[in-house]
């Protein structure tokens, strides 16, 4: 008979004693239960005590958290959070620096743990902390030429604590300090500091920023890029991740107006407030700096500086959201002028005529005549193509750009392309128009970065104007491609269609400089996307015949079986998942695997991200695949609905899936990636007995399904397979040929 499902067997350890085995009721007090320990002991007072799980995470045990506790999990009798928390208050403010020391030790390991954390914040710890981190290191530091080791611990286990307590979200930002916010700010900019006091106070300033709007301002002022560069410039890949966070967050939190700072500003970069931020990053140092010192540094980039290079990319772009939505107006001589100008370098008009009547009719209807060689619908007033949002004004920056520094590729095409009277011309300005709003809607210009996306394309760091190189680049891949067509106006759309997916596949490939992008464009030709093409449409409909159909299904459920199996082995091997936070900033990972015989699926928690597999003994929880009720993805997931920026995330939500047991019980989950998502679902609901029905399962499906059915079909290789079968012969009108064995 199977034990009740409210008794956990434990086993309980107390310094200086033997172990016990005994059994929990969950239906019991918690208060209850560790009276009954304490007793077993002969402890008096058991309100000062608590348990707590034995493993590395040291998480106390409360009646929230309590259901977490599995068979054969090993918990540790200890101090109760408020008496740890009293203690830990008072040895802190220790006289003895040895003694101070092994206290913030302590408390910069004990902070990870909510209850203890709330219990140590209701004693005012996080200002005392502060106050700490304000006067003290004065203190210190008069001692740091004969205990500088001592010094630089101290201060990191500070900091570390203070990191800790903030994390989960307890203490509002806003409460803190000028002074404190300007000794963050002096461990950054002195040289020479310890590697772990620069990671902490770049966390710290990073979610000061991401956190008060108030705060954002005082870091602001005290942060400058030439502080930061040094920096960016060193080899440790950790500190350059936390740097440009630091830059990524007050660039996400810079006003609108400050973003928009003109490039050509005189301001020294060196001098300059981060607010500024479209200055800097317009700049040539800082952009050479981070494709130098990190994106082309000999050694691989991690997921965390790939996520924090994609949102650099995202924010750098979303500076165009301002010209893309803005309608060009009509009556503005200044914006006028630019198309002016566009006409002056393709057509290098002569001396104006004089400003007579007749000769401003001749003007009107040379100008007329002129926009219609470059391309735009209104001919008459060509301001009006730029009234529709987006792409707005970005697209006759982009034509500008084009025309200033790449004059010679921009006068051949609008010459080139006016000169033809077969009705192929390729409109240069509706072209230049629709192609930045595609180029838009491929960069996601004015979307904001998504919390697990690492996707960030390297040659964009190779350009101060890469936005507008790229266009340049796309424009005359079109003008190719348009020719290459033989396309008519009535083929604008199937040109534009060709060309975003020549870009797309060029894009995939991750080039490394637009050198390498161009090259890759030039190998697809639109003769090359016809192949392509084709190879793909031959794929889909050789296997569209009744016979052919008939296989398939018949071979379906042997391929099915086989990705089934698949899905199940990458669940054996398992995987690391993130937890995710409100600062991201600070990793934490747990790693999660099914068992060889499908039966149970370890989990726990882990320091960092592991290399290669996690041994299943190393993993402290056990959760049996009997007891999973549903898996649940998306918005249906528990933690997609709570309250937090995680559930307003897309790319997040699409990759949210729970694990649903017991009652009230769930396992979360944020796949890595959705290759990784797909994975997981499909394997979870194979174990559950139900269909898999993943995008991936569908492609590997397909894809499995083509290549049986080809390698069975090689034998008739040239032979036509007819639609219907051949007729059934008639009775032979005797059977003597049949043999008797008998």
């Amino acid at each position: 008979m199977p034990p009740p499902a409210d008794i956990v067997k434990v086993a309980i350890e107390w310094p200086g004693a033997y172990p016990k085995l005994m059994e929990i009721d969950q239906k019991k007090p918690l208060s209850a239960i560790i009276k009954e320990v304490c007793d077993g002991w002969s402890l008096a007072n058991h309100e000062y005590f608590a348990l707590q799980h034995a493993d590395s995470s040291n998480f106390y045990i409360t009646e929230k958290n309590r259901n977490e506790i599995k068979n054969g999990t090993i918990l540790r009798l200890t101090t109760s959070p408020a008496q740890n928390a009293q203690q830990l208050h008072e040895r802190i403010q220790s006289s003895s620096m040895d003694a101070k020391l092994e206290a913030l030790k302590d408390l910069a390991s004990l902070s990870r743990d909510v209850t203890f954390a709330q219990e140590f914040i209701n004693l005012d710890g996080v200002s005392l902390l502060t106050q700490m981190v304000e006067s003290g290191t004065e203190r210190y530091q008069k001692l740091q030429k004969i205990m500088k080791p001592c010094f630089g611990d101290m201060l990191s286990f500070t900091l570390t604590a203070f990191v800790e307590l903030m994390d989960h979200g307890i203490v509002s930002w806003d409460t803190f300090s000028v002074a404190f916010i300007k000794k963050i700010a002096s461990f950054v900019n002195k040289s020479g500091m310890d590697i772990s006091i620069l990671q902490r106070s770049l966390a710290i300033l990073e979610s000061m920023v991401l956190n008060s709007h108030d705060l954002y301002q005082k870091v602001a002022q005290e942060i400058t890029i030439g502080q930061l560069i040094p920096h960016l410039q060193g080899t440790d890949q950790e500190i350059q991740t936390y740097t440009i966070a630091v830059i990524n967050a007050l660039f996400l939190k810079a006003p609108d107006e400050r973003r928009q700072v003109g490039v050509e500003s005189s301001v020294d970069i060196l001098d300059c407030p981060l607010t500024e931020m479209a200055n800097i990053l317009a700049q040539k140092q800082l952009r050479s700096i981070i494709l130098t010192h990190v994106i082309r540094a000999q050694r691989a980039i991690n997921n965390e500086m790939a996520h924090q290079l994609y949102v650099l990319q995202v924010l750098t772009f979303n500076l165009l959201e301002d010209r893309m939505m803005t309608k060009m107006d009509p009556q503005d001589q200044a914006q006028r002028d630019i198309i002016f100008e566009l006409r002056r370098i393709a057509f290098d008009a002569e001396s104006e005529p004089s400003n007579s009547s007749g000769s401003m009719e001749k003007r009107k209807s040379m100008y007329t005549r002129d926009y219609k060689k470059l391309g735009f619908i209104n001919h008459v007033n060509p301001a009006m193509d730029f009234t529709q949002t987006p792409p707005g004004m970005l697209a006759l920056d982009n034509m500008l750009y084009f025309a200033k520094h790449h004059q010679d590729a921009y006068i051949r095409i609008v010459l080139e392309n006016s000169s033809r009277e077969d009705k192929h011309e390729c409109p240069f300005g509706r072209s230049s128009i629709e192609l930045t709003k595609m180029l838009c809607e491929i960069l996601k210009v004015g979307e904001l970065p998504s919390e697990t996306c690492n996707d960030f394309h390297p040659m964009f760091f190779t350009h101060d104007r890469s936005f507008e190189e790229f266009f340049c680049i796309c424009i005359q891949l079109l003008n190719k491609t348009w020719k290459e067509m033989r396309a008519t106006s009535e083929d604008f759309n199937k040109v534009m269609q060709v060309v975003k997916e020549q870009v797309m596949r060029a894009l995939i490939t991750k080039p490394s400089s637009l050198d390498q992008f161009k090259c890759k464009l030039q190998n697809l030709s639109y003769t090359e996307i016809l192949k392509i093409r084709q190879s793909e449409r031959m794929n889909q409909e050789d296997f569209q015949s009744r016979p052919i159909l008939e296989l398939k299904e018949k071979i379906q459920p042997e391929i099915l079986e086989l990705i089934k199996q698949q899905r199940l082995n990458r669940l054996v091997e398992g995987t690391c998942f993130r937890k995710l936070n409100c600062r991201r900033r600070q990793d934490k990972f747990w790693y999660c695997r099914l068992s060889p015989n499908h039966k149970v699926l370890h989990y726990g928690d882990l320091e960092e991200s592991p290399q290669g597999e996690v041994p299943h003994d190393s993993l402290q929880d056990k959760l049996p695949v009997a007891d999973i009720k549903a898996v649940v993805t998306g918005k249906d997931c528990p933690h997609m609905k709570e309250k937090g920026a995680l559930k307003q995330n897309k790319e997040v939500l699409e990759l949210a899936f729970s694990i649903l047991y017991d009652s009230n019980c769930q396992l979360n989950f944020i796949a890595p990636d959705k290759h990784e998502y797909c994975i997981w679902t499909d394997g979870l609901n194979a174990l559950l007995g139900k269909d898999m029905m993943s995008e991936l399962t569908r492609n590997d499906l397909d894809t499995l399904l083509s290549m049986e059915i080809k390698l069975r079909l090689l034998d008739l290789e040239n032979i036509q397979i007819p639609d219907a079968p051949p007729p059934i012969p008639k009775e032979p009108s005797n059977y003597d040929f049949v043999y008797d064995c008998n």
